[in-house]
């Protein structure tokens, strides 16, 4: 049966903005409690029906409150809510007095609003690592405020019985974080992909970061009872099935260093055209998602580089350290291209347009001092298929149309290397034109 859910989004003191986290500029982990874009977009894209991954979760209503609501409006959504985000809170105010009036001060009058309308649903409260007041948080004032907060809602919890949620989020990364203002990462990100200058005082200091889509993951995960809950321990998060607090198990450590060094391969790739290993739920693949929400319009679109001749054209499209290259290539009509073998590489050719011939034949004499036979493949963009360029083997490929061109794309499982090329030329069979 679907859960009927609606949700009351409470950010105050902050407007929804595009930014959502993170760390100081002096790479303190600081935490921005603010509702974020990207959770509204899911919130709202679950409701209306976009997003179909959760079909036990329904979502009816989604009530947003923020410094510029109404605050009528706040007793009206506290008396229809069935599930509360409170995840906002003051993180540069004027004076220090607005970490506890901001963090703890509207912390109380929610709570009391709920109670009011004896409205027991549960509530979920972003808090901050620095709540922990363990090694350099020691003594924060904002860390204070944050716990002043969690011990709120603990208290809430033990007088009328509602669930709440508490998480200790660490530096947040991700899209439309705003640069210059407490996030390394957001401003690392934009100006580099701005060409400005960065400044890194220390790039051994190591953050924990928290990707804002893994964060959301998980908030939905807890909406559907699959939340995941820790004690800490010294200021770090140990699973607890039973744990006091929520919180998110997939978090990632990064040095300073490693962050610009991963950026700056991040902003050469069209350039060198070499992709960064990015293994699944590594913070390298996140990280560039990150980095490419920051691109300025004019890096969005970039050349490659076409080497033509008047058979047409090869273009190298992308290259990787480990699992080789994709190019495409254009041959116009009645040419043949290839001619050559390889010891060690192989390849796809993958015909997308057009009607070819793929040719191979291995190379030297059989037993018997013959050449071995020609294989022959004809392939076309009617039907996409695979076809393997064996080591070992001489290869072409020829366009059967007279009059349109065929585009192949071509992938290698290595990179081609000038100074070592594994490419020697010979002519698959003796009557094809001798072009390499």
């Amino acid at each position: 049966m679907a859960l009927r859910q609606k949700f009351n989004k409470m950010h105050e003191y902050e407007s929804l903005v595009r930014n959502f986290v993170c760390e100081s500029e002096d790479y303190e982990d600081r935490l921005i409690a603010v509702v974020t874009e990207a959770f509204d977009f899911s919130l709202q894209n679950l409701r209306d029906g976009k997003d179909r991954t959760r079909p036990n979760l329904l979502i009816e209503q989604i009530f947003e409150y923020d410094i510029d609501t109404d605050p009528s409006l706040l007793e009206e959504y506290c008396r229809q809510a069935d599930f509360v985000f409170h995840l906002a809170g003051v993180n540069r105010p004027k004076d220090e007095a607005e970490y506890m009036d901001g963090n703890f001060g509207f912390s109380s009058t929610l709570l009391n609003i709920l109670k009011r309308y004896q409205n027991i649903c549960p509530v979920v409260l972003s808090s901050s690592t620095q709540a922990t007041l363990t090694g350099r948080y020691a003594g924060s004032e904002y860390g204070k405020s944050k716990l002043a907060g969690e011990e709120l809602f603990f208290e809430y919890a033990q007088e009328t019985g509602a669930k709440v949620f508490v998480y200790r989020f660490p530096n947040l990364f991700g899209k439309w974080c705003r640069p210059n203002y407490n996030s390394a990462v957001a401003t690392f990100c934009h100006n580099l992909a701005h060409d400005l200058p960065i400044q890194v005082n220390d790039p051994n200091v190591e953050l924990e970061l928290l990707y804002i889509d893994d964060l959301i993951t998980e908030m939905l995960d807890l909406l559907e009872g699959k939340g995941h809950f820790c004690d800490f321990n010294q200021g770090q998060a140990v699973a607890n099935p039973s744990g006091r607090y929520a919180y998110v198990p997939t978090t990632h450590q990064a040095t300073l260093g490693e962050i610009v060094s991963l950026l700056e391969q991040f902003k050469e790739q069209p350039n060198t055209l070499f992709m960064p290993a990015i293994p699944d739920d590594s913070f390298a693949k996140k990280l560039y998602s990150t980095y490419l929400s920051y691109l300025p319009q004019d890096k969005v679109k970039f050349s490659l580089k076409m080497n033509c001749d008047d058979r047409g054209s090869f273009t190298e499209l992308l290259k990787t350290k480990d699992m080789g290259q994709f190019s495409v290539n254009i041959s116009k009509p009645g040419i043949t291209k290839g001619q050559h073998w390889h010891h060690s590489k192989w390849e796809f050719f993958i015909v997308v347009s057009g009607k070819a011939l793929i040719q191979e034949r291995k190379i030297g004499v059989d037993e018997n001092g013959n050449p071995y036979p020609v294989l022959n493949f004809e392939v076309s963009g009617d039907k996409i298929e695979a076809v393997h360029m064996l080591p070992g083997y001489a290869h072409n490929i020829v366009n059967l149309s007279e009059t349109e061109n065929l585009v192949t794309v071509m992938w290698a499982n290595e990179a081609f290397d000038p100074n070592h090329p594994d490419t020697f030329f010979e002519i698959v069979e003796a009557t094809n034109e001798d072009e390499s």
